[in-house]
């Protein structure tokens, strides 16, 4: 069902892009900084829409950052370039979700780092197999293909996708209050080939869990969510069902049985990603900007034709969760989990 708001704006204008959520945003000047009056209506835009379209922000990484951080706290790279890779820009704060090499190069189908990257496209949230989870992305298009050569990035509203579940599925995951354990090796492993020299063999119960309830509150805007992604490994009970179980700091909770956890996710994955919960965003410019919410939002890369043929440089800020479920059922640690 459509979600109505109340919310007034004064500074910015808003054209919705789907029935239930996302819109593309006007009235933003870049070129100098954000002034408070009109972030606070920016923000109060993404607690209404779930997704924000800027076309022509135009930012430049150091504007980018510093964008970006009015959001909260920054996440940064460091942990994977301290597993061998290179920072091509100057700021630890930027991802690259390029099709680019650390040298600038194209990235070869079929190699490492193609395949490593393909979990990026099936749908997920940022971040929610490490202790603390992602809040909002910014995603900022450096360089783009040629027009017509794909890479749109899809989004669903997983807050309508609760709301419209069957009502055997809601009363099933409310009766049995499940966790899902994310992981980011599983996701990489699901959306390569088998045969990939790289992943196939890969086993994700070497690498430790992101833990989070499957449903939940959207804290800013109190709508309840389901919080899923494709890194969900397998499905644990909140209170144990059998009298054998033993916690462990390793499995501290009973996992539900296989094959009934898989089947559920992908049932979960599914109904959230019919074609009535999504929008698809065209890149139209260089310098467009899309912001999302990854406590009430899944996304994914859209195909393209531009794979060894063309330049899509792609550039990320992590801003973490803020809120009081930001670390689930998880350590509360700086070290990121499920890296190899």
């Amino acid at each position: 069902m459509p979600h109505a708001t109340n919310t007034e704006y004064h500074h910015i204008q808003l054209k919705k892009l789907a029935p239930t959520f996302a819109a593309e945003v006007t009235g933003v000047d870049f070129s100098k900084p954000v002034e408070k009056e009109v972030f606070d209506e920016i923000h109060r835009a993404i607690v209404d829409y779930g997704v924000l379209v800027f076309r022509k922000a135009s930012l430049d990484d150091a504007r980018h950052v510093t964008f970006a951080a009015l959001f909260g706290e920054l996440d940064d790279v460091k942990p994977y370039l301290a597993m061998g890779r290179k920072n091509r820009f100057p700021f630890d704060e930027l991802f690259d979700v390029s099709n680019q090499e650390d040298d600038g190069s194209l990235v070869k189908l079929g190699s490492k780092r193609h395949h490593m990257g393909l979990g990026n496209s099936i749908f997920h949230v940022d971040s929610s197999f490490n202790p603390r989870r992602a809040g909002y992305s910014l995603l900022r298009a450096h360089q783009l293909p040629p027009r017509g050569h794909g890479g749109n990035t899809d989004f669903a509203d997983t807050r309508t996708a609760f709301v419209e579940l069957p009502e055997d599925l809601r009363k099933d995951l409310l009766e049995n209050e499940y966790i899902g354990a994310h992981s980011l090796m599983h996701s990489r492993k699901k959306a390569a080939p088998k045969d990939s020299e790289w992943l196939r063999d890969i086993d994700p119960e070497k690498y430790p869990y992101g833990r989070h309830d499957i449903v939940q509150t959207h804290r800013p805007s109190g709508r309840p969510n389901l919080y899923i992604a494709n890194h969900m490994h397998h499905l644990e009970y909140k209170k144990p069902r059998s009298a054998s179980f033993t916690p462990t700091k390793e499995q501290p909770y009973e996992r539900v049985p296989q094959p009934q956890g898989t089947e559920l996710i992908e049932r979960l994955l599914a109904h959230a990603s019919q074609p009535r919960y999504v929008v698809s965003v065209e890149w139209e410019n260089e310098g467009d900007l899309i912001v999302w919410d990854n406590t009430c939002v899944m996304h994914k890369a859209g195909e393209g034709t531009f794979m060894e043929k063309y330049a899509r440089d792609m550039r990320r800020c992590t801003v973490h969760d803020g809120s009081i479920d930001a670390w689930g059922h998880n350590e509360r640690t700086t070290k990121r989990m499920g890296l190899p």
